[in-house]
């Protein structure tokens, strides 16, 4: 099975008088069918233009999202995803173990 990686957000910070958004709060989930990996993170934003301005309550994940992908960049986006699949690899096959040798 493929990896699905899913970009969610999970918090939006925005200024109160006029809504605008100024740092974005995000999780990325990677799942192969049996394993799961996550990361969290966070990105500042610039102020939009004026007649580029989206009223907080008329906000869609989906545009948000597309926002926190291209102020990543595909280079980023893709270490993110590359990141994820390490972890899920690591996990199928661990490479690395912890424990004590003696009871």
């Amino acid at each position: 099975m493929a990896t699905t990686i899913e970009w969610k957000i999970a918090q939006l910070e925005r200024t109160l008088a006029d809504g605008v958004v100024y740092t974005l709060h995000y999780t990325v989930d990677a799942f192969d069918g049996t394993y799961r990996s996550s990361a969290y993170g966070s990105i500042g934003l610039e102020p939009p233009e004026e007649d580029a301005l989206i009223p907080f309550a008329d906000l869609t994940e989906e545009v948000v999202i597309g926002w926190l992908l291209d102020k990543l960049g595909e280079e980023q986006v893709r270490a993110v995803s590359d990141a994820l699949q390490a972890q899920l690899d690591e996990q199928a096959s661990p490479t690395k173990g912890t424990g004590l040798p003696w009871g």
